[in-house]
Order: structure tokens, then sequence, then C-alpha cells
């Protein structure tokens, strides 16, 4: 406890950090105000009613609680920040197919980058558009709309406001991330994600304490702890490759004696898809949905109807057991399309050096995929674990907001996040010599672009 206060004070005394710790929290708390302001001439309580009846795990469920609730409030801020999430996987897809994204993300620096900024941001409006029509038809079919409003000016003006709230989302996500601490788009999914844990812990808390279940409680939240405790591990876990650079001559006295070359390595993530194989896979299960709302189920037949049912049920063992098979699937091809050997390969080869007992080259390549594919595959069983984990806690409760949070996009997200933060807030402690936020080691976060040792 001693050790924490020191901390605080610790952090406290950095000017710099204290500013942006204080930018942070700003940032956030206007965000998260601006997700309780309505649109006009929209009733949130028929939404509300309706969202009740849904399940934690279909999609609007899911968008509901990126977006802090404000999806069922029919606020100003209902997308949130996910049409630019949408544009930043586009564009991160499109670096690894065309040739001319690629040229700006990997040749042409600054300006690269700036480029695509830029077409992100003219992307995340295009979605945003075609996002709040469908939501706009959502909210309108829910009957939650003033009959007295024409539907063209309501229209007209909420597909601007919803834009609107979009854009500034984004635009608070970006300052986050420049004055602020960690990755400002991640850091307003997380507020939204949290935002919802007080009730669905204070609900399972008073469930389980009506009915006796303390024994029951203390071991779902012990289950809870062990789940985000093997989260961080994966993380965290590299394969260090060891590399050496080649001898160099230096000047000793008047003779020249060849030196040994230094040592490094290079980490290789356990885990190097993040989190994108569980939402591609949530995202095609939504698919089943999708068919089933505009689907006559007597026309199907009583088996179609029934396997619909399944794919549409998360915690149903028919589910579960494709959700799995997609995430492992899904790991292995986006870590492909992140990790390249060959550029592994060639920077070895500009920096002179080489990996001990492994030729330059195709060999090297070659080394360097076959150690990719070997630790993939227990990182992509643990996310398919992870994607399937609230279907076993629903088997522990019946409350399915509490089972939501053992495992998904929610918790990894929730993690991840935390771990950038404090790794930031670590860097800033150690650089003026103060102790860091563990005792022995260094925090790792999840970085998005893989680096090379420390030559990167």
């Amino acid at each position: 406890m001693k050790k924490f206060i020191t901390t605080i004070q610790n952090i406290w005394k950095i000017k710099e950090l204290r500013e942006r710790i204080g930018w942070t929290l700003l940032m956030l708390f206007v965000f998260r105000f601006c997700s309780f302001i309505v649109l006009p001439g929209v009733n949130p309580a028929a939404l509300e009613r309706n969202a009740s009846a849904g399940t934690p795990q279909d999609i609007l469920s899911v968008i509901n609680m990126f977006t802090g609730g404000a999806f069922d409030k029919a606020s100003l801020m209902a997308l949130g920040i996910m049409p630019y999430i949408t544009a930043s996987i586009i564009v991160q897809l499109l670096g690894f197919a065309m040739p001319y994204f690629q040229r700006l993300q990997q040749k042409e620096g600054e300006s690269g980058r700036k480029k695509l900024n830029q077409i992100t941001r003219l992307l995340t409006v295009a979605i945003t558009l075609v996002q709040g029509g469908g939501y706009l038809t959502y909210v309108n079919s829910m009957n939650a709309v003033d009959p007295s409003i024409p539907q063209g000016l309501f229209w007209l003006s909420s597909t601007v406001i919803l834009s609107a709230g979009t854009m500034f989302a984004m635009w608070l996500g970006e300052k986050i991330t420049d004055k602020g601490l960690g990755n400002g788009a991640s850091l307003l999914i997380m507020i939204g994600i949290l935002s919802r844990i007080p009730a669905a812990f204070a609900s399972e808390v008073g469930t389980q304490i009506s009915q006796g279940g303390w024994f029951k409680l203390i071991f779902e939240f012990a289950l809870l702890f062990a789940v985000v405790m093997a989260i961080i591990l994966v993380i965290q876990g590299v394969r260090k490759v060891p590399i050496q650079f080649a001898k160099h001559m230096v000047q000793r006295g008047n003779s020249t004696m060849p030196a040994a070359g230094a040592r490094d390595y290079i980490p290789i993530k356990v885990n190097s898809a993040g989190v994108m194989p569980i939402i591609f896979a949530q995202a095609l299960m939504f698919v089943p949905a999708t068919i089933a709302q505009f689907s006559n189920s007597n026309a199907t037949g009583n088996v179609a109807s029934g396997m619909m049912g399944q794919l549409q049920d998360p915690y149903s063992v028919t589910s579960s057991i494709i959700v799995f098979v997609l995430v492992v699937g899904f790991t292995y091809i986006y870590t492909a399309l992140i990790v390249n050997p060959t550029q592994y390969a060639e920077y070895l080869k500009r920096q002179n050096a080489f990996i001990p007992g492994i030729k330059p080259g195709k060999p090297t390549s070659d080394f360097i995929d076959a150690i990719t594919t070997r630790i993939t595959l227990p990182g992509s069983i643990f996310l398919g674990l992870i994607a399937i984990m609230p279907a076993f806690a629903h088997l522990f409760t019946d409350n399915q907001a509490f089972a939501a949070f053992f495992g998904g996009t929610s918790i990894l997200i929730g993690v991840g996040v935390v771990l950038d933060s404090l790794q930031q807030v670590e860097s800033h402690l150690l650089m003026r010599r103060y102790d860091g936020l563990v005792k022995s080691g260094k925090i790792q976060g999840r970085t998005r672009l893989q680096g090379i040792g420390s030559g990167m």
C-alpha cells in the first residue's frame, strides 16, 4: 500500500504526465456527457423497451455495449467511434491487398501517413452516412419518432447530427492520442464497455445474495480474475528469436582487431492478431440472425428452423463450436497478413544482422515463418476459448449481461487498453528516474505494429 501511495505521488509530481491524465479524463467526460443527449424528436424509452427483449450478444446489443448505452438512448453519439474503427480496419486491410496503400504505409513516411489519415476520415464520413440511415430506419421501425415531426426534416436533421457526433468522437479520440494518455479510439470504446459493468455486477451480486449463493458468487469472481490474468499473460507473451549483428573492426593501439557483434532479438507476439479474429467471427455469426429476421420460419421447415435457432443462440453448443473454429481460422489469416517473414529477413540483411545458425535470405524467412506458425496455434486456441467463454459462464449464472464480460471483444479490449495506458505511465516514471509500476520487468501493451528488436 505504501508503494502504491508513493507511485501516485510520483505520478502527480510529473507535470507532463499530470496534464496528460487530466486531458484524457476531460475528453472522456465530454464523450460520456454527449452520450446522454437524445436526438430531437426521438423517444428513447421505446428503444430501451425493445432492447430489453434482445440478448447481450446480438448485433444491436454489442453495438450498444461499445457505445456505452448511447445506441439504445438514440443520442447524438449513437454510432460512437465505430464508423471510424471500421474505416481504419478497411484501410489497414487495403494496405495488405493494394500496392498504392502499401506504398503509403511503408515507403512514403509522414506524408503517406497523412494521406492515409485523410482517406480514413473521408471513409468514416461515408460509412457514417450509410450506418446513420440504417439506424434511423431502426429507430423509426420501433415507433420511437414523434409523429408530429415531418419525416423529411427528421431524416435530414438526424443524419447530420449523427454524422457530426461521430466526427466529434473521432476528433476527441485523436486529441486523446496527441495530448492525452493511450490510444484515443480504444479508450472511447473501453469507457463505453466499463460503463455497463457496474449494473451487470450489481445485478449478479444482488441475485446471488438473495439466493444465498455466496460460494457461487466468490467462484464467479475468482474465475473472472483468472480469465483476466490469462489474457494479460497471452497479450504480453512473445517468442524472442535471438539475432546477432556482424563483427566490426575496432582500433586498439597500433592494430585493428575484430570485435564481437551486439546481440538482440526479434519479439514475435503469441497473439499478433489481437481482437480482430473475434470481431470477424462475430460479424459472420450475425448473418444467420439477420437472415432469420427477414425469412419466414414456417417455410424453411423444422430442421432449418432449429438449426437457425442454434446459430442465433450465442450460448448453444453449435454456435460455440462454429465461433471457436472461425476464430482459430481468422487468427492464422490475420497473423499471416500482419507478420511478414520476408520483411524481417530483409531488415536483418540491411542491418548486417543474422539469426545464429540460420543463413540470410530465404532460410531466415522460412525459419521465422515456421516459428510464427507454431506459436500462433496456442494463441489462436486461447482466442477461441475467450470468444466462447460467455457460453461457459452462462452455465453458472442466468445473468446474461454479467456472463458477457467473461470473454469476447469486451474483456480483450478492456485489458489491452489498460495495459497500453499503464505502459505509457511507466515510461514517464522511468524517464524521470522514478520506480516503475511493477517491481521487476516492464509492462507491455498491445502495439499495433510489430517492431524488430530495439532497432525499430
